[in-house]
């Protein structure tokens, strides 16, 4: 019996913190305002996001041994959902028992920018070391959409060392996230996505030269047309939801922006000619058969330098592309 009432005091006591949390009240009119969701607060703390990263890599880890997206399928979401889901789908359908070359994922000297904001997405940035991926730092993107969410991982980008900026900052080092619709960058970041599918069709200024860049226009123009096979490429920007960019204000004014787009490569072989036999993976995930043309599906996060609205052009720092579906006809 004391037992209980000890039970329902501290419910009680519970319930009634609860409510003080998402309560605020304006003093000068006694009025009591329920916007919890309105207040700007850190999305998390460091302690809690070096959790959800510890977390994140076991499921990964799991679901890599095993090629099977169950077991992570609840720590992904967005673009790395589907990069994820793909390629262990494709795994498993190649190897039903595991896979045999499986190394656990480590990430080591990690480091954690959470913005301050209001509302929901609430997300934060993890910046380790990998021992995969070379020298390159390992860039995750946590997301959640309420207090009774699990932190998931929505961008996943490699990115060479020394080549992230350095993050703004109040005074209790809590950094400043960039609004989709920010004026005074060189692109806005809700038009990154449909401006780099735009850049990747018709070339132009509005992103510096590099590999995911003018280099790979380059690569797609060399194998457009080759003896008997032409190859066609459609791009299309990814903007909402958990495909929605995210940014983060850099110290020199600028942002990182964080987007995804959908890319599209068919390739048709001239009569009398063959499409050339794809490897395993691709064949996993292919619907229908192979004869005269092959459409493959990829989704890809990139992540960007989007300078201050001075001219200058959106650097892409990394990009992490995954083959999703693939048709046959």
């Amino acid at each position: 019996m004391t037992r209980d009432r000890s039970r329902r005091g501290r419910d009680r006591n519970a319930l009634i913190a609860a409510s003080v949390t998402v309560l605020s009240l304006t003093a000068a009119s006694g009025c009591v305002v329920v916007h919890g969701e309105r207040e700007v607060l850190p999305a998390t703390t460091k302690a809690e996001a070096a959790e959800a990263l510890r977390e994140f890599t076991a499921a990964y880890n799991d679901a890599d041994e095993a090629y099977d997206s169950t077991l992570d399928a609840d720590y992904v979401t967005g673009p790395l959902a589907d990069i994820d889901k793909a390629r262990l789908t494709a795994g498993r359908a190649n190897n039903p028992g595991g896979n045999p070359s499986h190394t656990p994922l480590e990430l080591t000297d990690a480091r954690f920018t959470i913005p301050k904001k209001a509302g929901w997405p609430r997300w934060f940035l993890a910046d380790a070391e990998g021992n995969k991926g070379g020298s390159a730092r390992w860039l995750l993107v946590f997301t959640r959409d309420s207090l009774d969410e699990r932190w998931q991982v929505s961008f996943l980008t490699l990115v060479a060392p020394g080549k992230v900026p350095e993050f703004r900052t109040d005074a209790d080092g809590w950094a400043e996230p960039v609004a989709a619709d920010a004026a005074d960058l060189a692109v806005t970041p809700a038009k990154l996505s449909r401006a780099y599918v735009s850049y990747l069709k018709d070339g132009g200024d509005t992103f510096a030269p590099g590999t995911h860049t003018s280099v790979w226009r380059g690569t797609r123009e060399k194998n457009a047309t080759r003896p008997g096979l032409a190859t066609q490429y459609i791009d299309e920007p990814m903007t909402n939801g958990d495909y929605a960019p995210l940014g983060l204000r850099t110290e020199d004014g600028g942002a990182m922006v964080f987007f995804t787009t959908r890319h599209f490569e068919k390739q048709t072989a001239a009569p009398g000619t063959e499409v050339p036999t794809p490897n395993d993976s691709v064949l996993a995930l292919t619907k229908g058969e192979i004869k005269q043309s092959l459409t493959m599906e990829f989704v890809s996060n990139e992540v960007a330098l989007d300078p201050a609205a001075d001219g200058a052009p959106v650097t892409v720092l990394g990009r992490i592309q995954g083959l999703t579906a693939a048709q046959g006809e």
